[in-house]
């Protein structure tokens, strides 16, 4: 892990921590960036996935290429006020799953253990208290659908192709076309099966 450096950044393989970010018994993957301000505690960030400033996130898996935005909370203490103690123990024993490719949009938590599928969109604000499945729009307290990003045979394709576990070469020779090609374009160029 190497400072963040000031100004423009390229990321590389190893990972880029802004020095005002407080990252601790964590594990960041390659191409990935933690930008000022963030608290990273016991979690890990996948490949190519980046924290915007401001971010605290705590006992979380973050899958490769999550895009997560300025000021989101992932893993927020929710005191068991059920339970005979309100300790840390009683919730400390399972992570948090953020899934590959996943877009959390401001300040969101989550209420409970819970997992979010890949390229999932959370509104400001939202509290996530049940699974959210891949591909969706989610906002609202409590969270709930907004709408799917794609029809369920192009979410099917997406699942299959699988993308986000592509070597780093192969990624970086198809860049060009993830800018250009339209969704269903990428996919038959890329083996993403029709139905």
């Amino acid at each position: 892990m190497h400072p963040h450096p000031q100004g423009d950044v390229r990321l590389g393989p190893d990972p880029s921590v802004h020095p005002t970010a407080d990252v601790r018994d964590s594990s960041l993957g390659h191409y990935t960036e933690v930008l000022e301000d963030c608290l990273m505690l016991e979690s890990t960030l996948g490949d190519y996935a980046y924290l915007s400033s401001g971010c605290d996130v705590a006992y979380a898996d973050i899958g490769r290429f999550a895009s997560v935005a300025s000021n989101v909370r992932i893993g927020p203490t929710n005191h068991p006020m059920w339970r005979p103690s309100q300790h840390h123990f009683t919730y400390r024993s399972a992570r948090y799953g953020f899934g590959p490719d996943d877009d959390a949009v401001f300040e969101w938590r989550r209420s409970q253990r819970t997992r979010v599928g890949c390229d999932v969109w959370i509104g400001h604000g939202a509290v996530v208290s049940k699974d959210v499945p891949p591909y969706a729009i989610v906002g609202g307290v409590p969270a709930r659908m907004i709408r799917e990003r794609f029809p369920a045979p192009v979410r099917q394709r997406l699942l299959r192709l699988a993308w986000w576990d592509w070597p780093h070469d192969y990624l970086n020779k198809a860049l060009p076309d993830f800018r250009e090609l339209d969704i269903e374009a990428f996919l038959d160029k890329y083996g993403g099966a029709a139905l």
